[in-house]
């Protein structure tokens, strides 16, 4: 059997026909479960400390995903690591999320997510956890690592235009945790060595050359990644789970290492 030659026409026309089928099943088969590791340093010398964060859980129950999640969170070998909000998308998994979650070798500082007040999960049952990881749930507080080298503040974002953003320690390297990426505007006039925001999710879906298709509220324009601020850089994380559709496109599950 002979086959007539493929010409240029005929495998543009092809390729154009097959491509929104491939970008679905990336977006919704491959993405979803494929997590980034992103590595980043922070200032000059030799990096002394080293930070994981990790964001925007919204478990439902995908127990071998979020075991995945802690395995490579321990490969990373943290010195401490942050949790930026939305533990679950339904109370009911609180209990399993928080056990899964033990396994991570390493103390968690962590702040609440609006899913998380939603959801009406026991912030009490969550304080407990994270409190005895050696870290702690950071409801407008601070706290120093047991090392005395890292402070970590979290906020809640409840307090728009109120000052209650607890200041630096000046003999600390200072990291905020802030779930919504806008509210780094209301941090003034403190100034931060490294603020860690979720909530955006990236967008889930990212057209190149144009962005994110939707947004959560409370985003602005720090969608995602790394941005310079009057109160020091800020990092939006793109979560690890997802909100309404599972599909993610150009916008992978990641786990974020900052070496500091």
């Amino acid at each position: 059997m002979k086959f007539g030659k493929l010409n240029r026409r005929k495998f543009l026309v092809g390729s154009l026909l097959a491509a929104p089928a491939v970008v679905f099943a990336d977006a919704d088969l491959l993405e979803p479960q494929w997590i980034n590791i992103r590595t980043l340093r922070l200032g000059q010398g030799t990096p002394k400390h080293r930070v994981v964060q990790f964001s925007d859980i919204h478990h439902k129950g995908d127990k071998p995903f979020l075991e995945s999640v802690v395995t490579k969170i321990n490969a990373l070998s943290p010195d401490i690591v942050c949790f930026t909000g939305d533990l679950v998308e339904d109370k009911e998994f609180t209990t399993e999320t928080l056990a899964i979650l033990k396994n991570i070798k390493a103390p968690i500082y962590g702040i609440p997510g609006n899913h998380d007040y939603w959801s009406k999960s026991d912030f009490s049952e969550i304080a407990r956890f994270f409190t005895g990881t050696g870290g702690g749930w950071l409801m407008d507080s601070q706290m120093v690592s047991a090392d005395g080298k890292i402070c970590v503040t979290g906020a809640t974002c409840l307090n728009w235009g109120v000052p209650g953003i607890t200041p630096p320690n000046p003999r600390c390297k200072n990291i905020l945790l802030i779930h919504y990426p806008l509210f780094v505007q209301q941090v003034k006039p403190h100034k931060f060595d490294l603020i860690l925001a979720g909530h955006s999710h990236g967008g889930q879906v990212r057209i190149p050359f144009y962005g994110p298709i939707l947004l959560p509220f409370w985003v602005g324009k720090y969608d995602l990644g790394h941005f310079e601020t009057a109160s020091g850089p800020l990092y939006v994380n793109p979560g690890i789970g997802y909100i309404g559709t599972q599909l993610r496109f150009n916008c992978r599950p990641e786990i974020t290492v900052f070496e500091v």
